[in-house]
């Protein structure tokens, strides 16, 4: 697996489902590749022909749960193919070109996340978040944007349900001063965004007004590592994103992760930071 493109393609944010049955695919082959298999050699290990393998991995065929069991066990997939199948049927509230990144959040032991445009979804309230969804062009539906909301508001479990897995962010510090929702909804995120950084599991990042140029000039990034050690990147633009697996690739990312953490305040200047935005409102 290279870098896959994971647009929806429906206006409504619902999946086409070749799309997630590609995105499962892909998962497939790169488990099978890094467990030295070919599709002729994986094949009796989950008891399927090898032209039944080849079009699970093509995109072209729904796994049958046997398969799913079978692979994870075989390539000891660690959860991960089971969190990816379980992405394979629509889920309300998550887009579909995020829904591949969503199953791999679930199982990262590691986590980083640099964003410039608003408040990672992890780490926003709900008055924060409702404020998105009720503005987001094309405007929603009432059931719509409720649906929206609880599912980000789901995710956020994450930071307490993985107590082991670290979270590392690096923000913005003009996404804080644009006091998106009014004082009363910033105050609240602010306060909240600091609870989140008592976490020993979560570190965040200012990355400060006066930086000049610097390493996040082309746009916000999210790498992961999984249980087995293998690293995963995913870019967002509008309407579309990319899960990236090319080891070169995600190098490069890493190095500009590295550089914005040195670009970035220290942990404790961040948090400062954030305290005198609150006190200023």
């Amino acid at each position: 697996m290279e870098v896959r493109d994971m647009t929806g393609g429906t206006g409504s944010g619902e999946p086409e489902s070749t799309d997630s049955l590609k995105t499962f695919g892909a998962v497939v082959k790169a488990f099978r590749e890094r467990a030295g298999l070919t599709q002729e050699g994986l094949a009796p290990l989950v008891r399927f022909s090898p032209q039944t393998v080849a079009s699970i991995e093509q995109g072209r065929r729904l796994p049958p749960p046997d398969f799913i069991e079978r692979a994870e066990e075989a390539l000891d997939a660690f959860g991960v193919l089971r969190a990816a199948a379980i992405h394979l049927a629509r889920k309300p509230g998550i887009a579909a070109w995020f829904r591949q990144w969503a199953a791999l959040e679930e199982q990262a032991i590691s986590l980083y996340t640099y964003e410039c445009r608003l408040i990672p979804g992890l780490l926003q309230t709900e008055a924060y978040a409702r404020e998105l969804f009720e503005h987001r062009i094309p405007l929603l539906t009432d059931e719509e944007a409720e649906i929206q909301v609880t599912a980000r508001l789901d995710r956020q479990r994450l930071l307490q349900d993985r107590p082991n897995t670290a979270f590392s962010f690096i923000v913005d510090e003009h996404v804080f001063l644009r006091r998106t929702g009014g004082v009363g909804t910033t105050r609240e995120l602010l306060d909240h965004v600091l609870e989140c950084t008592e976490l020993r599991n979560v570190e965040l990042q200012i990355l400060p007004l006066s930086r000049g140029v610097h390493a996040g000039m082309d746009g916000p990034l999210r790498l992961l590592e999984t249980p087995t050690n293998r690293w995963y990147a995913y870019c967002e633009g509008q309407e579309s994103g990319l899960l990236i697996s090319d080891s070169k690739t995600i190098s490069t990312l890493h190095m500009r992760y590295a550089k914005l953490r040195s670009q970035a305040l220290t942990p404790e200047d961040s948090t400062s930071l954030l305290k005198q935005m609150r006190g200023a409102l």
